[in-house]
């Protein structure tokens, strides 16, 4: 019997590890459907599904295809956001008749809170239409929000472990910056993503998990008002002559941001009208220091996603391996499910397990970080932050293939797949 085809597909903001996924996806196909069928890549993730741009992941260069576990971001094969409204029937109808049309008999979305809504909506409409078809996420989120805070749903999300890395060693980069020119910039401001969750924010605290140096932890969860910021600010130019701060983009100064909102409705905080860390900034420079100088401010933004070189080799093998998990249980029969990284408390050392989840459970779940792994005074974590976290950025670089000097990316053709159903305009997308 011919095996039908499958589909695989990437939602939401990009991950440095969200390309490992998907060769764990490619890898983990390409040794279950030994009797035919292809593996298809929707292009720029639900968004590719509705206006029928599919590549076939079998046409492309192995090596190519292989480069995937050390490509960051989401360029590969795109991805959105676009967000399926729960009225939205003709999307929902149009999603169901591409997949037949194509023969499509699983489908894997690699995605964070939204795309696993997604995933469950349209795992949900095909049974409603008995249409045959698999649905098993995958998850991805840099801000680690997807679950529960007793971790039971899911311990991480792969791309926390490169992005908390990637925050320990830009600290340790400020920290040689701030120690040399705190005559002149005492302080230093530096502003974190993850929305409303603190968990990338927390992460800073790995570049001194000692507190040997002064450091201030903005968490939006803290609440932490804006005098007492200011009295901790002044506190550690006394003590120490210096201070650095992380903020949560997500941390309430008391003014508006002038806030937007992206595909999904969440608050894009890089395209606010002026950053959290601007305005800790000026509000530290307007009130005056007991220091000389000023108070400066940075937005990494986009890069702590996309940057490859402080990628987490923990990160990226459990990004494939939680992939392939995926691609065994849909073949095994299992549906409606995302795959799950957990952790073996009982084990001496750090040791992550796979297994899965219902979609509707972890479907628009959201968490933030515990209080119990905030530090009473609300602007540092506990020491059990730090040893649930330390794990995850793992304890050495990940290897990255250079040609004449520079990273050698995945560059795949994605040679078009023909499309079989009339152009169809999405329903976001229409103007009347």
């Amino acid at each position: 019997m011919k095996t039908r085809n499958a589909l695989v597909a990437l939602g939401g903001g990009p991950s440095p590890v969200i390309n490992a996924s998907l060769f764990g996806v490619v890898d983990g196909c390409a040794r279950t459907m030994e009797s035919g069928g292809t593996l298809f890549a929707a292009l720029h993730g639900v968004e590719g599904i509705l206006t029928e741009r599919f590549a076939d992941l079998y046409a492309e260069d192995p090596a190519e295809l292989s480069k995937l576990r050390h490509t960051p971001a989401s360029g590969a094969i795109g991805t959105c956001r676009y967000k399926l409204q729960p009225d939205a029937q003709e999307d929902f109808s149009r999603i169901v008749d591409v997949l037949h049309a194509h023969d499509i008999g699983t489908f894997f979305y690699i995605g964070g809170n939204d795309s696993m809504d997604t995933a469950h909506k349209v795992e949900q409409l095909a049974r409603s239409q008995g249409y045959d078809l698999t649905v098993m996420g995958i998850p991805k989120t840099i801000d680690n929000d997807l679950g529960d805070e007793a971790r039971t749903l899911i311990d991480h999300t792969p791309g926390y472990g490169s992005v908390a890395r990637y925050w320990a060693m830009l600290m340790q980069d400020v920290e040689e910056e701030n120690r040399g020119m705190c005559v002149s910039e005492p302080v230093s401001v530096v502003q974190a993503m993850g929305r409303k969750s603190g968990f990338i924010t927390a992460a800073a605290r790995l570049a001194d998990p000692e507190r040997q140096t002064p450091m201030l932890l903005l968490f939006a969860e803290s609440h932490t008002p804006m005098e007492r910021v200011f009295d901790a600010v002044d506190d550690r130019l006394r003590r120490f002559g210096r201070c650095k701060i992380v903020v949560n983009e997500g941390f309430e100064t008391g003014e508006d941001i002038g806030a937007r909102v992206d595909g999904f409705g969440h608050t894009e905080y890089g395209a606010s009208e002026i950053s959290v860390a601007q305005q800790l900034v000026n509000a530290l420079n307007r009130r005056g220091m007991p220091a000389r100088g000023t108070a400066t401010g940075q937005l990494p933004g986009v890069l702590q996603r996309a940057t490859s070189v402080c990628r987490s080799p923990i990160d990226v093998e459990e990004a494939v391996q939680v992939a392939r998990h995926a691609v065994e249980q849909a073949f095994l029969g299992v549906s409606g499910q995302m795959a799950t990284i957990l952790r073996d408390e009982s084990a001496p050392a750090y040791r992550a397990y796979f297994d899965t989840v219902p979609l509707d459970v972890i479907a628009n779940s959201e968490r933030f970080l515990p209080p119990t792994w905030i530090a009473p005074d609300g602007m540092d974590v506990t020491d059990d932050f730090v040893a649930y976290a330390r794990p995850l950025i793992g304890d050495a670089m990940s290897a990255i293939p250079l040609v004449n000097g520079l990273q050698d990316f995945a560059r795949l053709r994605l040679q078009a797949v023909e499309a079989r159903c009339p152009t169809y305009v999405p329903m976001n997308f229409r103007t009347s």
